[in-house]
């Protein structure tokens, strides 16, 4: 049967919901301007962001061995790899390798967000497919919201100081300590740490599936390792704020003259070398 007039404009006017990638761009960018692409650009810097939330909460497990050893590790963050490179070049290229990280799984989520809106605009959803989406999914854009404003308090409060009355550069002990005293600032950490916990959640069930592992036969295994993982860090980052306020590490120093007794006490932000002779 020969197609109708109206039936070919309509045709004409349907525009497809995935652009394609532009002749002439360079590969990386033509696949990044494709759904596929951003979704792989959400799962590999996702995969980068969970290996630092990992490491970043395992180093912060020195507080509970003492003041001198979380002191320490956060002195050794600036001078690794040792006489290898110049002070803090290795600190700095990961802290530029986790910004491009985050500003990009950031952007790739919201051109996501975007291209699912026009692809499905919400007076066409259905009800069940809300309902059936699990709570984890439908909560993605505010727990990150709530991940990003917390990011920027974390660092004002204990990488700048700005938000710590009681910062001390170099004293890593000090800044937790003095930081989680304030019940405010406490329970801002718990609240964040539980909306971190469930887009770990959902991000670490949702990277096997762009990355083609969604086999049923793993599903359940994936299902565990999403909620393991999840756990790991929502316990390991809430016990620090809950230690300090229930008085399980000692309180912060009151003084930056080093005490070889207590051990308390810093000078420049890093022990000297009389002071290390010093300790028993």
């Amino acid at each position: 049967m020969a197609t109708t007039t109206g039936q070919r404009a309509a045709r004409a006017a349907v525009r497809p919901i995935r652009a394609t990638p532009s002749r002439g761009k360079p590969w990386p960018i033509g696949f990044y301007r494709s759904a596929v692409g951003k979704k792989w650009v959400m799962a590999v810097t996702g995969i980068v962001l969970m290996g630092f939330v990992l490491a970043h909460m395992v180093g912060n497990l020195k507080l509970y061995l003492s003041r001198e050893e979380i002191n320490l590790y956060g002195e050794a963050l600036r001078d690794m790899p040792g006489h290898l490179l110049p002070r803090t070049v290795l600190l700095w290229t990961i802290r530029l390798v986790l910004i491009a990280s985050f500003a990009l799984h950031v952007h790739a989520a919201y051109s996501l967000t975007v291209l699912n809106r026009k692809a499905r605009p919400v007076s066409y959803q259905s009800p069940r497919d809300y309902v059936a989406a699990s709570f984890a999914a439908r909560t993605m854009r505010w727990t990150g919201t709530i991940v990003l404003l917390y990011l920027f308090f974390h660092l004002l409060d204990l990488t700048w100081g700005t938000a710590n009355p009681d910062f001390r550069r170099g004293d890593p002990y000090n800044n937790l300590v003095r930081s989680f005293e304030r019940p405010a600032v406490a329970i801002l950490y718990l609240v964040a740490n539980l909306a971190l916990g469930v887009h770990l959640f959902h991000g670490a069930w949702s990277i096997f599936q762009t990355l083609g592992i969604n086999n049923p036969r793993y599903n359940l295994l994936r299902r565990r390792f999403a909620q393991g993982f999840a756990a790991l860090i929502v316990v390991g980052n809430v016990s620090f704020p809950l230690a300090v306020m229930v008085g399980v590490v000692d309180k912060a120093c009151d003084t930056t003259a080093y005490d070889p007794v207590t051990e308390c006490g810093t000078d420049s932000g890093a022990f000297a070398d009389d002071k290390s002779e010093a300790r028993p």
